[in-house]
């Protein structure tokens, strides 16, 4: 007799989708119309502190007319920055992701409304003064404060509070480098710690939403221009993408540390942390008088990067100087973003190699975009993410086998040589730990009549509990049950004649944890292995 099929579906979702995937088209619009304003901000502040002029136009701090007096400017904005976050809200601190993720696993995906304003103007400040910095950590934050805030305007869950939270973030990101794709998938990789589609399709919304707007706002992509490139298929460039990405790993565990390090001595000062951005400020300003160009968010040390122009002088700045200025100024704890930097500097050492072996222009921007993409993948440990980024701000296709391989393999090499990403490692020093691996849940894979404890009398068909399991739900329904209602042993029906036909405890639930241990621990070889049989009920 064929059996009654299970009521269990593939995924876990409902009709709520639609509602929330309305509003994260509304917070998308919102995040869109942040990202353009902190943009214009930054330009705004750039032109107001080292042009002495009221503008929006986008210049870069390298041309200012202020000679030795460069040096104070970014000391005046680390000490604005500092007193906006010692008198408004010391949240605005860092480098903006991590305080999103803080929000989502700490403070049930509430932002304070404070952050939402004072983010983006410290940000645009920080940047503005001539702070190394990227603006798209500051938007992914401020971003997420919207849709946070509207979130909290409804009666929602936690975990649809963070849909919107995430939403509003990914939606920043899509509309500051036209990468849509890309931000779902960082949203992904570094921020929801699920995929389902109750969260994927409302920040796909979102972020698909400011990839419209911005078209209109800020121009269509790519934001970088590369020359045509061909014959990326060759082993030549697959072996070279592959040892330039472990390198790049390498350079990215460096940076890291190299940026806590500095972090570390700001907190052994004896003085107030309101005035770590000033100090920060005077490595900046010493830095800039050196190299000009590493002030400021730099998009123009990236374009050049990728046309394969960049000069010796220009990739040894970026190397040295750019990295000791970014460093420093962030471990001050100041506000700024680290995509843009990192971008930098991995092109940079790209662009060294093909310099080194006397590449093509064409070559050289090819390698400065291996370079960007495995650096990415390497400091925050998103790989994919990395991949589909370096393609969307670039429009390269060619280049994706290559890149795919050298993002992979510095991906390879910072997981095995440090704990923790970049972004992580500032959550650890505030006592708390994050898994980054995504993985089904063990019991979900473990069907309760596997685990149960059959009834040797068959229960009655009238009559049942006001708690119970199916025995051919999962074990993790099962065990959430029980979490929920502080049961210790929950009875199991048979879907079929609806009588009560087992139990199944604590006890039985450890034994479906105990096949993922050992399938992650026991080695086995295959050929002439016959597996034991199961009893079945």
């Amino acid at each position: 007799m064929k059996s009654e099929p299970s009521a269990l579906r593939d995924f876990t979702v409902d009709r709520r989708v639609w509602l929330l995937s309305g509003v994260a088209i509304g917070i998308g619009v919102c995040a869109t119309a942040l990202a353009v304003l902190l943009l214009r901000c930054i330009a705004f502040f750039t032109n107001l502190f080292y042009y002495h002029r009221f503008s929006t136009t986008g210049v870069s701090p390298a041309g200012s007319p202020l000679g030795y007096w460069m040096v104070i400017v970014p000391v005046v904005g680390g000490l604005l920055v500092g007193l906006m976050a010692r008198f408004g809200s010391d949240k605005i601190r860092g480098h903006g992701i991590p305080e999103a993720i803080e929000a989502i696993l700490l403070h049930r995906a509430k932002v304070d409304p404070k952050i939402a304003i004072l983010k983006p103007i410290s940000a645009a400040i920080a940047i503005g003064s001539g702070g190394p910095f990227g603006a798209e950590g500051p938007i992914i934050m401020t971003g997420g404060a919207v849709g946070s805030l509207v979130a909290q305007w409804m009666r929602v869950t936690d975990a649809e509070r963070t849909t919107l939270l995430v939403a509003g973030a990914a939606a920043g990101m899509s509309a500051t480098f036209a990468t849509p794709v890309a931000a779902i998938l960082l949203a992904v990789e570094l921020l929801l710690f699920e995929w389902r589609p109750r969260s994927l399709v409302p920040v796909a919304f979102a972020s698909a939403t400011a990839g419209i707007l911005r078209v209109y706002w800020l121009g269509a992509g790519p934001l970088f221009q590369m020359p045509a490139i061909t014959g990326t298929h060759r082993i030549v460039f697959a072996v070279g993408a592959l040892l330039l990405g472990g390198v790049l790993g390498l350079a990215s565990a460096g940076l890291s540390r190299m940026m806590y390090a500095f972090e570390d001595m700001f907190e052994h000062l004896h003085v107030h942390w309101m005035w770590w951005p000033a100090l920060g400020g005077i490595g900046i300003g010493v830095g800039g008088l050196f190299f000009p160009r590493g002030l400021g968010v730099g998009y123009d040390n990236i374009a050049q990067l990728l046309r394969g122009q960049a000069t010796i002088g220009l990739i040894a700045g970026l190397l040295v100087a750019k990295s000791l200025m970014w460093a420093f100024s962030l471990g001050s704890g100041t506000s700024g973003g680290v995509l843009a930097p990192l971008l930098m500097i991995g092109g940079a050492v790209g662009a060294l190699a093909a310099h080194l072996a006397h590449a093509t222009t064409e070559a050289q921007a090819f390698w400065a975009l291996i370079g960007m993409g495995s650096m990415l993948a390497g400091s925050l440990g998103v790989p994919l993410t990395a991949i589909l980024f370096s393609l969307e701000v670039t429009h390269c296709l060619p280049a994706l086998l290559p890149l795919t391989m050298a993002c992979i393999a510095s991906y390879l090499v910072t997981a095995l040589l440090m704990p923790r990403s970049i972004l992580t490692e500032k959550l650890s020093r505030r006592g708390y730990h994050l898994t980054r691996e995504y993985g089904v849940d063990p019991l979900e894979l473990v069907i309760v009549r596997e685990l149960m404890t059959l009834l040797t009398i068959p229960g009655t068909k009238a009559a049942l509990p006001p708690f119970y399991t199916y025995a051919d739900g999962t074990a993790r329904g099962a065990a959430e049950m029980m979490a929920t209602e502080g049961l210790a042993t929950l009875p199991v029906v048979d879907r079929k004649s609806q009588q009560i036909c087992g139990t199944i405890s604590l006890s039985d639930l450890l034994r479906g944890r105990t096949r993922s241990v050992e399938r992650e621990s026991e080695r086995l070889r295959l050929f002439g292995y016959a597996p034991p049989e199961r009893d079945q009920p």
